[in-house]
């Protein structure tokens, strides 16, 4: 008697898979190019972003948009409501509310922005130099830090603005980013401490790189996502701060106009007369709200622990079905019962 088995016909073979050429490596997804595909999943920090360019196209754009300048009184047009000559009406001298809302906007914004930027750049350097030099110039570091934490920023900035009338906004700006770097600056601080002792740093130290080029080159870049972060709710916070000081009076000063002053200049005339108050209401909100969506996506992009992934195009989608489905006709044939035997 002899046995035999049916032999089944092989399945056809799917389509090649595409390999790199030979002598060069496969091709690897940047770090840039994932945070950037991150960061457009992200529909709030797109909303934001946009937002954001829109607001800043309103503030330098609007000033063309209307004859009226910010400071230049219409007599014959007395708390007027908005209509086509007055797009946000005027106030109780005739100036155009329009002209000077986009004028404040656009104040807040530069002044936003480059209190983000000096004490975001104040912070990293501090805070590297401490974490990486320790000893003696850590503690002095840190006892300024400490210093400058226990001090009352806000009393501090209203007394020492009402003395620097004629330094003009810049010195104002000075101050804020004074106070808005220490919290920024010890967090940089921990992470050097424990970058300091990576073996890239290390190597670099055994080369005798010197320790600023060190710093720069190696401990700084390593720590840029979470500057880009801070920095970027720095800027939110910043006109937050600068609203608030203007609103008492310790910030921008006339006849030069910010979303602070418009915001206190118009709070008592806000139940009779609201175009003066919310137009500039309004967008400090949407501002505020826009850059906070943005570090939200920012952080989300940034952190490699993040769960979000970019989306993937449909050739690779169609390649891994494919796969897939060869991987699943393969385990079948391997775990198929034996045929029958055959009678002689």
């Amino acid at each position: 008697m002899t046995t035999a088995t049916t032999a089944e016909p092989a399945e056809p073979a799917g389509p090649a898979e595409p390999s790199a050429p030979a002598g060069r490596p496969p091709r690897a997804t940047g770090r840039g190019r994932l945070v950037l595909a991150r960061l457009l999943a992200a529909r709030g920090a797109v909303v934001g972003a946009v937002m954001v360019l829109l607001l800043f196209a309103l503030a330098f754009g609007g000033p063309y948009l209307t004859p009226w300048d910010y400071a230049t009184p219409d007599f014959s047009a007395l708390h007027q409501p908005p209509s086509a000559e007055h797009l946000f009406g005027t106030n109780g001298v005739g100036q155009d509310v329009f002209a000077q809302t986009v004028r404040g906007l656009q104040k807040s914004l530069v002044i936003g922005l480059l209190v983000a930027l000096l004490s975001t750049g104040l912070a990293s350097v501090v805070g590297a130099c401490a974490g990486y030099f320790g000893g003696w110039a850590d503690r002095a570091l840190m006892f300024l830090v400490d210093l400058l934490l226990v001090f009352p920023a806000f009393l501090i900035i209203t007394i020492v603005s009402a003395r620097l009338k004629s330094a003009g906004w810049i010195a104002f700006v000075l101050l804020l980013a004074l106070f808005n770097w220490m919290i920024t600056a010890r967090v940089v601080r921990s992470m050097t401490i424990s970058l300091r002792e990576r073996e890239f740093v290390r190597a670099a130290r055994f080369m005798g790189v010197r320790p600023l080029r060190i710093i720069s080159r190696h401990i700084l870049p390593n720590v840029a996502s979470f500057l880009i972060i801070d920095a970027t709710i720095a800027v939110g916070g910043a006109v937050m701060s600068e609203t608030a000081l203007s609103y008492f009076g310790f910030g921008v000063k006339p006849p030069d106009v910010s979303l602070g002053t418009l915001l206190a200049a118009g709070t008592g005339e806000a139940p009779v007369f609201p175009w003066l108050f919310y137009f500039a209401a309004a967008l400090l909100v949407l501002f505020v709200l826009a850059v906070n969506l943005i570090g939200d996506g920012l952080r989300d992009a940034l952190d490699p622990t993040s769960g979000a992934a970019p989306p993937r195009s449909r050739s690779t989608r169609s390649s891994r079905s494919s796969r897939s489905a060869r991987s699943a006709r393969s385990a079948r044939r391997t775990h198929r019962p034996a045929s029958r035997r055959k009678l002689p």
